[in-house]
């Protein structure tokens, strides 16, 4: 996966996203390790705590997809 500040983490990740003010966090690190890394395309606007952990799940299944997997963007509702 790409991260902003360490650029592309390979190998055993754990995946961390937090959800406040309507947006979602996505941070990385290296399983046992202490520094966590941003997940490239991090923060992503969310509007709901729900809709982050569906974002979570998508970002989850991208990582262990590998190929340089970044946040992921999603959809948005059309205006009411």
């Amino acid at each position: 996966m790409l991260t902003d500040e360490a650029g592309v983490v390979t190998g055993d990740v754990t995946v961390h996203t937090t959800w406040a003010d309507g947006e979602a966090r996505v941070a990385v690190q290296y399983s046992g390790a202490s520094d966590w890394f941003t997940m490239s395309g991090s923060p992503v606007p969310c509007a709901t705590e729900e809709e982050s952990r569906d974002l979570h799940d998508d970002v989850v299944e991208a990582v262990r997809e590998g190929n340089g997997a970044t946040v992921p963007t999603l959809p948005t509702a059309p205006p009411v």
